[in-house]
């Protein structure tokens, strides 16, 4: 069945084969391989100055300890050499011939400072320009402290304290200041020689941890060629599952996806397969018709005889059109997406009423009242029009064939607070209650019954119900008037998609 906006040879019957054309962007392939070795070896090459740099300065922190031991040691040494005089007045060191400096341990690689100052400030020995410390007051006497500083321009380590000295004359002590300060050559080397201790063993660890992570992503990813193997020896024709028992836990989904898919694959080759058999099991008998019949105009000379057989021959042809027809409905209605991406809001009424005309001439030549009622009000559903027009056209030629003349056929539609209602009711003999669960079969037919026909009108609307989520249910024509005929009413119900309809009672019908 075609929409009826559309002109016969505008519609081709297998543009539901043609696969959606979108436009495909380049792509670029990723190695699963390549990118996990990106991610591992990418945070490695970037810790690892972090670690040098971390390195560097832990071991300027090691190499401090034992030289602050050292510049300790020296400022003990020198608080000792400290006298007092007369109880009250500080003075130089002991012996004016020697330097401070043959206090303290020197040596020919660092420069050793040195500076002892009075509690009035006042200047007693060594080096003038060693800066003092700033604040003084925040340090206690007596205690040995560290801070770094410059002299003449040069970085030094300096250690420092405050000693108490009684003044004489006053009660208030004054504080004596002694430090030693030390140039950094010492430490600097200590640190370099820690650093190439650590760095020379990771430049020979480095390509060995490599070389086991680029073994150890072989050996993890080998799981997936396996699986690559396995699929690529099977043959074109085997579909079944992939054993997931065999493969890593990581890879147990994928493995679902596929076996999901080929199931869906298996159902459409069937579902074709089935297709194509049943096309050619049906078209044989009206193709044999046709050509016995053409055979037989071909010998006759009676011109009556030759147009009974043509005719025949016409019937024949219009008989495997609507096979052909109804096959190819069929099959559409099978391959429809099942989630619903085609659908649309329809209202139904509309969509019904358009059909009802379609048929109006053909109900005509069968003497045949067809009729078409709907309520006062716009009912909505979500569907896909032309698959609901091919329902109830089906649903129309099956009560028109099956409809005595002078009878009747009626199109109802109407709405309850959740549901649409589409019903088609007819005046013939009615389908047996054991009869209701074979009709919507393929090619299934009433024996009996008479009438021609291939039996696919109802696996149709069958097919296109489902994939609407709606339900088709047979009942008994109640406003029948004959016992021999007893007539059916074909149900379909079917969603609002604007739930909004009146109650039933309020229900007007034109």
């Amino acid at each position: 069945m075609k929409a009826r906006e559309a002109p016969a040879d505008e519609v081709d019957d297998d543009d539901w084969f043609e696969p959606p054309t979108t436009e495909q962007d380049d792509t670029i392939e990723h190695s699963l391989f390549g990118e996990i070795l990106d991610w591992m070896l990418a945070p490695l090459l970037l810790l690892w100055p972090m670690s040098i740099a971390i390195t560097y300065l832990v071991a300027k922190g090691i190499a401090n300890q034992p030289f602050d031991h050292a510049l300790e040691d020296s400022v003990t040494v020198l608080t000792q050499q400290v006298k007092q005089a007369d109880g009250a007045q500080l003075r130089r060191l002991p012996d004016k011939n020697r330097s401070g400096r043959d206090f303290l341990r020197g040596d020919d690689v660092d420069t050793l400072y040195y500076l002892v100052v009075g509690g009035r400030g006042e200047y007693l020995d060594g080096d003038r320009d060693l800066p003092p410390p700033q604040d003084p007051d925040k340090y206690r006497s007596g205690m040995v402290l560290f801070r770094n500083d410059t002299i003449h321009g040069t970085p030094v380590r300096v250690a420092f304290t405050y000693l108490d000295m009684p003044s004489g004359s006053d009660d208030e002590p004054r504080r004596t200041l002694v430090q030693v300060a030390e140039t950094l050559e010492k430490r600097a080397q200590l640190a370099n020689e820690i650093i190439k201790g650590v760095i020379l063993p990771q430049f020979i660890i480095l390509p060995v941890i490599l070389a086991l992570v680029w073994f150890a992503l072989a050996r993890g990813l080998s799981p997936l060629a396996q699986l690559q193997e396995r699929i690529r020896a099977r043959p074109p024709d085997d579909l079944s599952p992939i054993e997931s028992g065999q493969v890593p836990e990581e890879i147990t989904p994928l493995v679902g996806s596929l076996n999901e898919m080929l199931a869906r694959l298996s159902l459409s080759i069937d579902m074709q397969k089935r297709f194509i058999a049943d096309a050619a099991h049906q078209m044989k008998t009206p193709l044999a018709g046709m050509r016995m019949q053409s055979e037989l105009a071909l010998r006759q000379t009676d011109h009556d005889e030759i147009h009974r057989s043509l005719l025949q021959l016409a019937k024949s042809s219009e008989a495997a059109t609507r096979l052909v027809n109804q096959l190819l409905a069929l099959a559409r209605a099978e391959n429809q997406p099942q989630a619903g991406t085609a659908f649309e809001p329809i209202e139904l009424s509309e969509l019904a009423r358009g059909v009802v005309q379609d048929w109006v001439q053909a109900s005509f030549a069968q003497h045949i009242d067809l009729g078409f009622e709907q309520p006062a009000y716009s009912i909505m559903i979500s569907g896909n029009a032309m698959m609901l027009r091919e329902l109830l056209s089906n649903l129309i030629d099956n009560a028109l064939r099956y409809t005595p003349p002078g009878g009747s056929v009626t199109v109802r539609v109407r709405s309850t607070l959740e549901l649409a209602i589409l019903e088609v009711e007819d005046t013939g003999p009615g389908i047996p209650q054991a009869e209701r669960a074979h009709v919507f079969e393929r090619f299934y037919r009433i024996l009996g019954s008479n009438v021609d026909g291939s039996g696919l009108g109802l696996a149709i609307v069958r097919e296109i119900a489902q994939q609407h989520g709606a339900e088709v249910d047979i009942f008994n024509n109640p406003r029948a008037q004959s016992p021999k005929l007893p007539g059916t009413l074909l149900r379909l119900s079917i969603a609002l998609l604007l739930p909004d309809a009146p109650e039933e009672n309020d229900i007007t019908y034109g």
